[in-house]
This record gives structure tokens, sequence and C-alpha cells, in this order.
């Protein structure tokens, strides 16, 4: 399977994302409140006997940011292959934009798992022109994602020589590049500065509030206490919380929240 590359706009007026997003779905209205956008149902996924999944139920609803937590091990990036059709579940169903899994549902959801797919002789404009004309689009594309990312400015050094926060930056405008209603995002922040943080952060914000859906993974307990709207809790390959950070931390401690379903204090 070839790696889903694509990714969304962040400038789109609003009413342009709802006809855009309603028509990716063929005719839903994925941007209802009711509608979720991504669905697990059982996922079950073991290696060498060792059950990494344990019949995970997962609802990601449109419109928003939604965190995926979990010690690493846990089983979030697992979770993300079988969304995209990287590997197959042992058993269980996913769903997307509201009907059942299949693989031209992709062409709608920009994803970043395990980095980006890139020719390292290439700079950042050359990788991403690629890309692009796969997919039909012009540089103007590619140059608008760029600025989005903080790469515009890296000129033609080759991608080979980027640090591990440009490489993530690379990653998330392949991701953003062919304007999907969905973006999958995993461990989006590894490598980036704090420069680098404040800045995805304040594009997944956009998106969202664009009409998008977004969901992550990550650790990073702090930072997503300023990013998502929803979180899941990855505990024995099983959700042991799932809903609103609101109501995961009322108190605003994410931390202290986190430690007691996971069991990681003791």
């Amino acid at each position: 399977m070839s790696r889903p590359g694509a990714g969304v706009a962040p400038f789109l007026p609003r009413q342009e994302v709802r006809r855009r997003t309603a028509r990716h779905a063929g005719g839903m209205d994925i941007t209802s409140p009711s509608a979720p956008v991504i669905e697990c149902r059982g996922l079950i996924k073991s290696y060498a006997g060792q059950r990494v999944l344990d019949g995970l139920d997962l609802c990601v609803p449109s419109g928003r940011v939604y965190t995926l937590l979990g010690r690493n091990g846990a089983g979030k990036s697992t979770t993300f292959k079988i969304m995209l059709g990287l590997i197959e579940p042992d058993a269980g169903q996913v769903r997307l934009l509201g009907q059942p899994w299949r693989r031209e549902l992709l062409d709608r959801v920009g994803a970043s798992v395990d980095g980006p797919a890139f020719y390292p002789q290439l700079s950042a404009g050359e990788n991403l022109l690629v890309h692009a004309r796969l997919l039909g689009l012009g540089r103007e594309r590619s140059a608008e994602v760029l600025a989005a990312v903080g790469l515009a400015g890296v000129g033609r050094k080759p991608a080979r020589s980027f640090s591990t926060g440009m490489k993530a930056r690379l990653a998330l405008a392949i991701a953003l590049l062919a304007d999907p209603p969905v973006l999958m995002l995993d461990e989006p922040q590894n490598g980036l500065d704090p420069e680098g943080i404040i800045e995805l952060r304040e594009l997944i914000r956009r998106l969202a509030a664009g009409g998008r859906t977004v969901l992550i993974s990550s650790h990073q307990l702090g930072e997503i206490a300023q990013l998502t709207d929803d979180i899941g809790v990855l505990v024995g390959g099983r959700l042991a919380y799932q809903g609103t950070l609101r109501d995961f931390a009322p108190g605003g401690d994410v931390e202290a929240a986190y430690l007691e379903p996971t069991g990681a204090a003791r």
C-alpha cells in the first residue's frame, strides 16, 4: 500500500470547508457533532503471541482534536497503522468518514506515521512538489504548505541534512498537501523545539476551527493540555478513558488524571 501523504489547507473559509467535507464523505455531513469521523470497534492485534490491542473501541468526533495517550509500547502506532491499512487487525472493524473501511477512503485522510517518506537528496520544496504532482497539484499549493509548517526559508538544503524537527515539519507538510478533512498524526511533536511545538499547536487548532478532524498520538502531557478537545487513554490494549479533556481533568491537572487510569504512579 502506498503511504497516505495528504493533508489540509489551513486557510479555507468555513463555508467551503463544510462543502468539501460533506462532499468528501459521499454526501454525509461529517461536520455534524453526531457523526463520528473515525471509529474502531473491537480491534485485536497480537505480535509474536503478545496481545497489543485487546478489543479496542475508539470514536473520534467530527471537527475536533482527539489525542490518543499511552505509554511507549501501549499500541498507539499499531492503532494508527490499522486505521491506515498498513497492517491488518486480527479481529475488529474500522470505519472512516461514516463508512466501512476501504482503501479509497484514504484519499480523504492526511497522515504521518513513522516519519515522512522523502527523497534525501531533494530539498523540502522539491520533495513536496513530487507529492504535489502525484496529486495533480501545482507549485503554488506546495509553497503555501511549506510556509504553513515553517519550511519556506530552507532553500535547496537537501532533506538528508535536516534536523529531526525539520523532518517532522516535512512530514506534516506532506500530510497537509492534498486538503482532506481528516488528519492522523503519530507523535507529531517529536523532535520539535519549543517554538516548533507552539507553531504546531496553533496550526492544529486552526485546522480544527476550520472544520477538520485531527487525531494525534502523544505522551507529552503538558502540551496536550493546551492542544486537545478529547482524549483516549490506552491501557492494556483498551481505552481506560475516552471523553473530553474537560471531564478527564476538571481541575486542569492532566498529569495526575493520566497517572490514575494508567497506574503509572504505582
